[in-house]
């Protein structure tokens, strides 16, 4: 190998790794240089030492965050949320591309792509007025027409019951149109020949989604699948935190471990906890994909991630 071969690649290709270097300095700064923080976790955190003179004191805090018993119950949220988000969505986006794949009519499939695609851009905090005047139990709109039309109000922002749903709810229309365009790309991918054999062998639509589509979706699906299953034990804080807010009679239902972290700052200023709790999710979400990994390349490795 010439010994000069890594120099001159990056001359030749220093247009691409200029386009690169603003990623590669986002992640440097805000993913690489803050894991120093962690041992914040192993501290027991003053102002006036700061980060370095701060006195250790070993697993106290993870011992605190879990004899807490809020441990359980913000990571047993976090996973059963986000598995039903992965679940609920894909299902969903996969759908809606197929969807538009098959409709007639060019300026239909813009339109109705360009309608799913709009709630992806409204901030979490509109999203989060928008359930409070729907929900309110005095004046939402959901409960005005329940009276008026003689029925009992429903007070959903007292009854943790309900969020669940709400929640899965309001992920799955916020996240349809970005889903379904990837989804939709990768269909418009697919050999058209395959699709042309299979209506001259008499093939009905359906058959075509379910021997052709969703077959040749499968590399896309595991990928999506793959990346989401690493974020499976870090909440969407936005979404959380516009849609429940401070409201602790809900925390049952729909703390997570994000929200926990976050409130462990503000209102109790418990750095060192709060350090814990950021350090155990991603701990958590490490092992996890390594282990979805493996599993796929226990499948079939040329569809794993590494």
């Amino acid at each position: 190998m010439n010994r000069h071969g890594f120099w001159g690649n990056v001359r030749k290709n220093k247009t691409l790794l200029l386009m690169l270097t603003p990623a590669v300095l986002f992640f440097i700064l805000f993913a690489y240089v803050p894991m120093a923080g962690i041992v914040l976790a192993f501290k027991q955190f003053n102002y006036g030492g700061g980060i370095l003179g701060s006195p250790w004191n070993g697993l106290d805090n993870f011992r605190f965050f879990f004899e807490s018993g809020n441990a359980w119950i913000v990571t047993r949220n976090t996973a059963l949320y986000n598995i039903a988000f992965i679940i609920v969505n894909n299902v969903l986006q996969i759908a809606a591309a197929i969807l538009l794949f098959e409709a007639v009519g060019k300026w239909f499939r813009k339109l109705s792509q360009t309608v799913m695609f709009l709630p992806y851009f409204i901030s979490w905090v509109v999203v989060g007025a928008i359930a409070y005047n729907l929900f309110n139990y005095d004046v939402g709109t959901l409960n005005s027409i329940l009276a008026a039309i003689g029925l009992e109000r429903i007070d959903i922002y007292n009854t943790p019951s309900y969020w669940p749903f709400i929640l899965v709810l309001v992920s799955a229309w916020k996240a349809l149109g970005y889903g379904s365009v990837m989804y939709l790309a990768a269909i418009t991918g697919i050999d058209t020949e395959m699709y042309e054999a299979a209506e001259i062998d008499g093939a009905n639509v359906f058959q075509r989604i379910f021997h052709i589509t969703i077959p040749n979706l499968y590399p896309t699906i595991i990928i999506l699948v793959l990346l989401a299953v690493g974020n499976i034990f870090r909440g969407d804080f936005g979404m959380f935190y516009n849609m429940v807010g401070n409201n602790g009679l809900l925390f049952s239902s729909t703390d997570v471990i994000d929200t926990f972290v976050f409130r462990s700052l503000t209102t109790s200023n418990e750095i060192g906890l709060s350090a814990a709790a950021g350090f155990f999710q991603s701990v958590l979400g490490f092992a996890t994909i390594l282990l979805a990994n493996y599993a796929v390349r226990k499948y079939d490795k040329d569809r794993a991630l590494f």
